[in-house]
C-alpha cells in the first residue's frame, strides 16, 4: 500500500530502533506513526541512529551485523512509501545506510520536529540544533532516574522540548512516577485502523493469545525502598491456572521454553508457541493477532504497581482487528471504559470471569473492541493531538 502523497504542512523525522529490535510488533509501531504523520500532511523520513549493537532474534544476542536485520525491516519501510526516506547508522562500520550521513544531519536541522520514539536514540552533538520531542512508550526507568539526578536522565532531558508518555496516569495522586520538574503531555498508541480492519480470520476463533518476552531483564526500579519489576512474568505466574480454570484455549507466543514456569503453564491449561519466527514475520504477526478469539495478557509490574495508566500497544492492535482484550489493570481503567470489549482484572479470579464474559456474548464483545479502536486508538486522532499540542 503506497503512502499518502505529501505535502508541505511539516517536515517531520522519527526516530525508532526498529532495525535494532526487528520484531513484527516493534516494526508496526514504527509504521504507524509514520504512514500516520504523513497522513496527517506531514513530510515523514525514518531515521535509526542510536549507534548501538542489534538484537540478533535467533541467537538472542546483540551484535555488529545488522544485515539480517534489515532484510526484515527495509522491505516493510518500502512497502508503505518510505523506501527513499531511511537512514540507519550502522554501528559496526559507522556509515549512514540508505540516506547518506549528510542528508540525515540536514534532516535533523531542518525539521519541525524529531520524535525520538521509545526514546530510542541517546542524544549527541548532532541532535542539539533540533527539536527533539521524548515519545516514551515504556515509562518508569526516566522519571526515577530523573528523579534522583541521575546525570544520563538529566542530560536526556535538557536535550528535549517536550515530553510525551503512555503512561497516561501520571500526575495523579494514585500514580507512584514522579513527574519531576517537566511537563508531561499524556498519550496512547497510535494504530492505523484500515491496517488492522475487521473481517480478517474467522468470526469467531477459537484461542485467545498474546505475543511477547516472558522475562525482560533491567530497567526495574526502586520507589521508596521498594522493588518494582520491568517484567511481566511475576504476574503471569499468578494467572497460570487461568485457561484451565475459565475453559478456555489460551496461547502464548513467547520465549519460554522450559523450567517451572513452563510446567505450570502447560498444566494450567496454557499451550506456548515459540515467538520467532512468527513474530520476525510483519504479515504472520498481522495475521496471528486477527485470527486470535482475543488477548489474555498481563502487564509488567512497574506498570501494574505504581498505577502508571500505561496501556499497550499490541493490545491496541487486537482491538483495531475487532479481537477483545482481556488485560491486567494498571490504571488505564480510569481513561478507557471497559467490560466490553476490553476488560480488565487484578487477580485470576477476576481474569476467569473476564473470559467467560466474552465468551458469554463474543460478537458483543468483538464488535465492542473496534470501536474502542476508532475512538481511542486511531493514529489520526491521536497523532494529530501531537501535531497540535506542538504547533505544527
Amino acid at each position: 500500500m503506497p503512502a499518502a502523497k505529501r505535502n508541505h504542512r511539516g517536515k517531520i523525522v522519527v526516530q525508532h530502533l526498529a532495525i535494532r529490535y526487528p520484531f513484527a510488533g516493534v516494526v508496526w509501531q514504527l509504521l504507524h506513526h509514520l504512514i500516520g504523520f504523513e497522513r496527517l500532511g506531514f513530510d515523514v523520513y525514518y531515521l535509526e541512529d542510536h549507534w548501538a549493537y542489534v538484537y540478533d532474534p535467533v541467537k538472542q544476542s546483540p551484535g555488529p551485523d545488522a544485515a539480517p536485520n534489515m532484510k526484515l525491516v527495509i522491505p516493510a519501510l518500502q512497502r508503505y512509501g518510505f523506501g527513499d526516506r531511511w537512514g540507519f547508522l550502522d554501528p559496526a562500520s559507522g556509515d549512514y545506510l540508505g540516506m547518506s550521513r549528510e542528508r540525515c544531519r540536514a534532516l535533523l536541522r531542518e525539521a519541525d520536529a524529531v520524535f525520538n520514539l521509545c526514546v530510542a536514540t541517546k542524544p549527541r552533538e548532532e541532535h542539539q540544533s533540533c527539536r527533539m520531542v521524548y515519545l516514551e512508550t515504556d515509562p518508569g526507568p526516566f522519571q526515577v532516574s530523573l528523579a534522583r539526578g541521575d546525570s544520563d536522565a538529566v542530560h536526556t532531558a535538557r536535550a528535549h522540548r517536550d515530553f510525551f508518555t503512555y503512561a497516561y496516569n501520571i500526575g495523579a495522586p494514585d500514580c507512584l512516577l514522579p513527574t519531576g520538574s517537566l511537563r508531561w503531555h499524556r498519550t496512547r498508541p497510535p494504530v492505523l485502523l484500515d491496517l488492522w480492519h475487521e473481517g480478517v480470520g474467522p468470526a469467531e476463533p477459537a484461542v485467545f493469545t498474546t505475543v511477547g518476552t516472558w522475562t525482560n531483564k533491567g530497567n526495574d526500579v526502586e520507589i521508596e525502598g521498594e522493588k518494582y519489576w520491568w517484567s511481566k512474568h511475576v504476574n503471569f505466574r499468578q494467572v497460570l491456572d487461568v485457561a484451565r480454570r475459565a475453559g478456555q484455549p489460551i496461547e502464548l507466543a513467547t520465549d519460554l521454553e522450559g523450567g517451572p514456569d513452563y510446567d505450570r503453564a502447560l498444566k494450567g491449561g496454557f499451550t506456548i508457541r515459540p515467538v520467532v519466527p512468527m513474530s520476525l514475520d510483519l504479515d504472520e504477526y498481522h495475521n496471528y493477532i486477527s485470527a486470535s478469539r482475543g488477548e489474555f495478557t498481563v502487564s509488567k509490574d512497574s506498570y501494574v504497581r505504581t498505577r502508571s495508566g500505561w496501556f499497550s500497544d499490541r493490545s491496541a492492535t487486537y482491538l483495531a482487528a475487532g479481537r477483545p482484550v482481556v488485560t491486567q489493570f494498571t490504571g488505564f481503567e480510569k481513561y478507557l471504559p471497559t467490560g466490553v470489549g476490553l476488560l480488565g482484572f487484578n487477580d485470576a479470579a477476576e481474569a476467569v470471569d473476564a473470559i467467560r464474559q466474552v465468551n458469554a456474548d463474543y460478537r458483543r464483545h468483538a464488535r465492542a473492541a473496534r470501536e474502542l479502536a476508532r475512538e481511542y486508538f486511531d493514529a489520526a486522532a491521536l497523532l494529530e493531538e501531537i501535531a497540535v499540542e506542538l504547533g505544527l
